[in-house]
């Protein structure tokens, strides 16, 4: 059966990615903020994650943009 939901970050779990691991989830379990749809892997990551959801979401797409780009060395922070 599909999932229903189709999360953020290729449905992985987000307080997962917040703790820089990759735990793939059907997104049964997630959270809805600002318009974006985020997945869990269970109710005690979905828990953690909103105690701090801005927090955590900024530890996510870092730990993502690490992944996705080691080779950014190029691209520093220069306005």
């Amino acid at each position: 059966a599909m999932a229903a939901t189709t999360g953020e970050f290729d449905n992985m779990c987000t307080m997962g990615l917040a703790m820089g691991k990759e735990v793939k989830t059907d997104c049964s379990i997630n959270a809805e903020i600002d318009g974006k749809t985020y997945c869990f892997g269970n109710e005690d990551a979905k828990t953690e994650f909103m105690k701090d959801p801005a927090g955590n979401l900024a530890k996510a797409k870092s730990h993502q943009m690490m992944e996705g780009k080691t080779k950014m060395e190029g691209q520093s922070d220069k306005m």
